[in-house]
Order: C-alpha cells, then structure tokens, then sequence
C-alpha cells in the first residue's frame, strides 16, 4: 500500500516512460511518503496489442459496418494479425532479435494500406540495416492496426496522443466536458481496469495524474471520473506541462467534477502541500500554486511563505514500479534524431533547470519553466547517473533540458571520464561558439552521441528579431565541430514567423540545402510558427507587426493565440514542399535540384550566395587559450626519448614523444625544456585523471626558463595532439 499514486494517462511514448512521476517519486522519497507509480499509456499499449487483446477487439467488430476498403482487408487479415502480434511485440521489445530477418523479407506479416508508402523509403534501407528495417515493418504494421481501432472503436486512439484535438486549443471546457461524460470507449474500458487494480492494490490517499501534453488530458479527466465514482475518499491531482502553459487562467468549475486539485510549475512544493491538506494538516491557504474549486468557483491558493526546493532537494529520479521491460522501441519515421530518441529507452535527467539563455522571442520565456534557470553541479548530476543506472541496469540517459549549459556538459563529460562512467547520451543545445572543436571531442569521448537544437528560421535578419543570440557563420561552425567529432546534429526550423517575407523562406530552404550539401547538418524538422501568450511576442505582439485576432480569455485553455501577421502571407502552402525536400535532403537526394522543384506554384530564385555556408566552413577558426582552459589529457603516453637535431651544423636538443589513444597513435618533437614541461603536466592526467589549467601550464614553463610559451602552444605538434586526446576546453 502506498500514500500517493503516480500515473501517466495514455499516451505519451512507446520506448521510455515519460519521467515525471520518476521525479516526484524521487522527491517523495526524500520526504518518507510512500508512493507508488505507473504507467497506464504502455500498459494499454501491451493490453490492446497481444494476442488476447486483438481477439476481442476483432470479435466485436460487425463486417457489415466497414465500408473502407483498407480496414475490410485488415479485418478479413484478422488471424493473421492475432497470430503474429505477441511476436512482433516481443521483438519490439528488445527480445528475440533472430526474428528480424523474418520481418525484414516481408512475408511474416500480413500489410495494409501504410505500408505503400514503402516504395517512396526503400533508399533509407541500405543505412538502417536488417534490425532497424524490421523495427520500422513492424511499427507500419502496428499503424495498420491503430488505423483499424480509430475506423471502427475509438476514433481517439493513437500511440502517443489519445484525444488530443479535444484539449487542443481548448478555450472552453465543454467538448472535453462532453467526451469525458460520454459512454466509456473500447480504450477507457481498458485503462479504468488496469486503474482500478491498482487503486485496490496501493489503497492510495491521494491520486496524482501527469499531463505533460493535450494528448493525455482526457485519459486523465476520465479516470478521474472513474475514481470519483468508485473510490470517493480518495483525492485527485492534475499538473504537468498541459496545465503549466494552458491553464493559468483556469476558471471553469466542471473541471473540478473530475480533479481537486490542479497544480501549476514544478511541482515537488504543491505536491506536498496538497498531501498535506489531505491529511488535515494544512489550509487552503498553505498550498502552492494550486487551484481548488470552491463552491461553483475556482480559487487560486498560492502561499508565499515557502520558496520552491532547489534542483539539489528534489532526490533522484526514482524509476521502481515502472515495467521497464515492456516498452515499445519502434521507428515511427525514416529520421535520424527521431529514430533515435523513439528507438531505445531512455533514462531522463535535466542538467539544469529553465534556460541559461531564455531570450528567444518564440518562447515561454516568461514562466519558471524556461526563466528560473538553475544548474546542477556534475558531480551530483553524475551520482544520480549512477544510481539510475544500478536501478534500471540501462546506461542510455536523454537529458531534457530547454538548452543543455556548455560548461555543464563540458564539466559533466569530464566527471563521466574520471569515474570511468560508461554511457550513450543526447540533449538540446543552443549552437553557439562555445562548443568548440576540443569541446565536441570531450563530449564524444564521454557517450554523447547526438545533439538538437534551433536552427529556427535560418535568416541573419530573422535570427535577431527572435533574439536567438546565433549567426549562420556560428552555427555551419559548431555543427562541424559536432559532426566531425562524431555527434549526430539535428536542427530544428521554424517557417511563418511574424514579418518573415516568401524570399526569406526560400532563402532559409538554401541555406538548409547548403548545410546537408556540406555536411554540416544530419537531421532536421520544420514547423510552422505559433503563437503563445507567455511569449514575448504574444504579450507584445504590436512590436512585431502582428495583430492578435482573438483578445478573449477562455474558461479552460489559454496558451496558443490566432494572430494576422501584417505580410498577410499564407505560410500553410509551404508545408508540404519544405517538409518534402527536406526528407530527401537527409538521405542526400535532391541536394543539386532547384528549390522550385520541391512546390507546386511559382517562387522567387534564392537570393542566397550558391557558396555560403561553404565560404564560412573555409574561414580559419584560430586557437585562443584563456587562463582558465582546462587542459585535458584522455589518452597515454608510451615513450619519450631526447634526440640531437642538426641542421646547417646547428644542434639543438628535442623531446619526441610519443602519445596515442583508443584510435590514433601519434609522434610529437618538441624543444627539450617545452617538451619536458608538457610531459611532467600531462603525465598526472592521463586518461581523463583531471585537468590542468592553461594558466598553470604557463607558470610551470616560465619557471623552468620556456620563453614564448603562447607561440610554442600555436606550434603544428601542438595542433595535431587533440588526435590522441589532448583538448583545449
């Protein structure tokens, strides 16, 4: 039995749980309330797709009522789906990877309709492999089956979103109202079982539901209808990311038909106010940015008698409960970075909460989420690796940050190698000049394996009207430092943004063109811009030349803002053939056809010089060494020898010295005081033992009599030694 209750609401991902309740149970640990967590989205999941599950949802299906021809032939394919779906599960699982090769050659499982588009992807399948390639079968033919259960049970249903058109843009409650007092679907049925098992297993006192996105409200509000009518001593609460942006204005009291509480921003403070209410052992006025229904009125009860816990307070990210085993690493699209983060599971952590940066004019700069920004240390962040990895035995972490801190990660590579920490790791970054060339080498060298960030619109002038704070010179720069040292890029882009004109989005298209034509971009994504009101467009939208169209303040929702932008440009029509030659950018085709190509009505020529991001490739990035560049040593040295060069009947004595690494061994001479020094600093640290700084290295050799140590540091030897592990960072 446990106090609390922690559930996830269908759905959110197949592959990884999403981690919140993982961080509040964590927390409640350090407080002594026993909790308990689960998530009823992959155990839905796993219900519905086996072979029992497909049983019964075939057995309740009236041919005489499927008038689609695609969901008739999944019907009449209906053994066939029962027969093989455990094993494709199974395998999708991460078990009994032999059966790949089955599904590979496409006479294991019986198609439908999503797999025609087949023919258009058969160039992703000589880079993806035998594995991957039956990961992504086996995801079309899970899509065929959801596909049937939207046709003919549940037009809600989807993978990682379960009604979410009903709680997107949501201004009123009414329709979600609706829906939630409607019969129970073929879904609800199976999630209020599994809920009602573990109510009657933990006999909670308090219920809390996560929503991080509009796809899990429903699920939510509808179970908690079920507890309201089924364990009506048991207390509800509702927060995460949906409530956090589209809530704040929350004055509808029905809502309250279903929850108790709905709490806003991190959560760890009103979680435990909330608990303490339960218990009687607080006020109203003792909770924390918490709404409350009071009679047929909503009151916001935020005491400012208690600050929020630091990001240290809050415990580890606690994963018990959760079954581990039983998530889902599909392939839902031919896409590096989505491959990826949707193929695996992923341990989540933050190295910092909100955003160093937090100035973009896009972004929700102005809620705690994004502008109280506060880092972890890396030796902290490193025991909560290790601890997570000792609970779940799996070394793959996704650090979900707003924008990962480059020093931090730098910081935290270095703490990973020291404790000879082994694992794979991605996160969001901000492209900017502090990841140089040494920097991306550190990270590689400490399991990271990938980086996204915001590319945005791709236009000089545009990049400063959202106050980015990134050049495109900056950012072709970076993204070859990445790359080169071996961490895939992903970019993402934005179109439509507020006075952004047709040549500028063409203009951003080439320059896109140009960075995968050079190689300096691997992965990318466009999106249309949308307006939100915590943004520093949306609450000053005249700056920007847009005019809002709808002032209204809704009872429910509040976040995205319908606007007319003073160009009056349509951005919808440039969907499809941004997205469509971006596709086949990735894979390296189309990269020398026209942009006119890739859109169906006439637009302008780029603008763009046809050699730009290759001109600012080739402009030479000088080595600048500040007092406190840490000088890293990751690999060895075998030998060192004194040798007598002459030249011109000139001697002079030189230190050759020969280092290597896991890859590269290489040879170095150096004048023999130089030499010396540089072996005495860097044989302490060998192996990522620590770091000695720039600083030190210069007094050791001025003491021991080295002149023009700077020019000696610029030096050809010099240059070649981050080969065999030796960063500037």
């Amino acid at each position: 039995m446990s106090s609390v209750l922690l559930i996830t609401p269908p759905f959110t991902q197949l592959n990884t749980p999403y981690p919140a309740t993982a961080y509040i149970k964590g927390f409640l640990n350090t407080k002594s309330i026993s909790s308990f967590q689960c998530d009823l989205g992959i155990e839905v999941i796993n219900k519905i797709f086996s072979s029992e599950g497909l049983s019964q949802l075939f057995n309740q299906i009236n041919l005489a009522s499927i008038e689609d021809d695609n969901i008739k032939r999944i019907y009449h394919l209906r053994q066939a789906y029962i027969d093989t779906i455990d094993t494709v599960i199974y395998f999708l699982q991460g078990n009994n990877p032999t059966i790949a090769h089955a599904i590979a050659k496409r006479s294991y499982l019986p198609e439908a309709i999503r797999f025609q588009t087949l023919q258009q992807e058969d160039w992703a399948f000589g880079s993806m492999g035998v594995m991957d390639k039956a990961k992504y079968y086996a995801t079309l033919y899970l899509e065929d089956i959801s596909d049937f259960i939207k046709a003919t049970t549940d037009p809600y249903f989807g993978f990682s979103r379960y009604a979410e058109r009903l709680a997107r843009c949501a201004h009123t409650f009414d329709e979600l109202h609706e829906a939630i007092e409607n019969t129970p679907t073929y879904i609800d049925n199976i999630t209020t079982d599994l809920l009602h098992h573990y109510l009657e297993q933990e006999q909670p006192q308090l219920v809390v539901f996560t929503a991080p996105f509009p796809g899990n409200v429903y699920s939510a509000f509808k179970c908690g209808k079920y507890i309201k009518q089924h364990f009506p001593s048991t207390k509800i609460a509702f927060g995460g990311g949906f409530a956090n942006t589209e809530l704040r204005q929350l004055s509808d009291a029905r809502v309250f038909e279903y929850v108790d509480y709905i709490s806003l921003d991190d959560g760890e403070l009103p979680l435990e106010k909330i608990f303490e209410h339960v218990l009687d052992k607080a006020s109203t006025q003792d909770l924390k940015r918490t709404f409350i229904a009071v009679g047929e009125s909503v009151m916001y009860c935020n005491t400012q008698t208690q600050c929020d816990y630091k990001q240290h307070e809050v415990g580890t990210p606690d994963y018990s409960d959760l079954q581990l085993d039983k998530y889902i690493a599909a392939i839902e699209v031919v896409n590096p970075m989505h491959s990826l983060w949707s193929n695996g599971r992923w341990n989540k952590l933050t190295m910092a909460h909100g955003c160093y940066w937090g100035k973009c004019t896009f972004c929700d700069t102005s809620l705690p989420y994004i502008k109280d920004y506060e880092p972890l240390t890396a030796s902290l962040l490193c025991d909560r690796i290790q601890t997570i990895i000792d609970q779940t035995g799996s070394t793959g972490f996704h650090f979900v940050d707003e924008a990962a801190p480059p020093k931090l990660m730098a910081a935290l590579a270095l703490e990973l190698i020291k404790r000879k920490i082994k694992i794979s790791w991605w996160t969001n970054v901000r492209f900017e000049k502090s990841f140089t060339k040494d920097v991306c080498l550190l990270l590689k060298a400490s399991g990271c394996i990938g980086v996204s960030g915001g590319l945005e619109v791709a236009s000089e002038r545009l990049l400063q009207l959202i106050n980015k704070g990134i050049t495109l010179q900056q950012v072709s720069h970076v993204n070859k430092n990445f790359i080169e040292a071996g961490i895939m890029v992903h970019a993402y882009l934005m179109y439509g943004y507020p006075t952004q004109t047709i040549q500028e989005t063409i203009d951003s298209l080439e320059v896109v063109r140009q960075m995968f034509s050079n190689g300096v971009l691997q992965s990318g994504f466009w999106h249309q811009f949308a307006l939100t009101t915590h943004s520093p467009i949306g609450l000053d939208p005249a700056t920007y030349k847009i005019k809002v169209t709808d002032t209204s303040i809704g009872s429910f929702a509040n976040n995205d803002v319908a606007f007319e932008d003073a160009t009056k440009i349509d951005h919808d029509m440039f969907s499809f053939g941004l997205k469509k030659s971006l596709f086949n950018y990735m894979q390296g085709i189309g990269l020398d056809d026209a942009l006119n190509s890739w859109f169906d009505f006439k637009v302008p020529k780029t603008s763009i010089a046809p050699n730009l991001i290759l001109s600012y490739l080739e402009e030479p990035v000088l080595p600048s060494f500040k007092p406190t560049t840490k000088i890293i040593f990751l690999g060895g040295i075998s030998e060192s020898e004194l040798i007598v060069q002459t030249k011109k009947g000139m001697s002079r004595n030189l230190v050759k010295i020969n280092f290597y690494n896991h890859q590269n061994s290489l040879s170095v001479q150096l004048p023999e005081l130089f030499g010396n020094c540089l072996l005495e600093l860097l044989k302490p640290i060998e192996n990522g033992n620590g770091f000695v700084t720039y600083q030190a290295l210069e007094q050791y050799c001025e003491a021991a009599g080295v002149e023009d140590v700077e020019l000696l540091m610029s030096n050809k030897p010099i240059n070649q030694l981050f080969k065999v592990g030796v960063l500037f960072v």
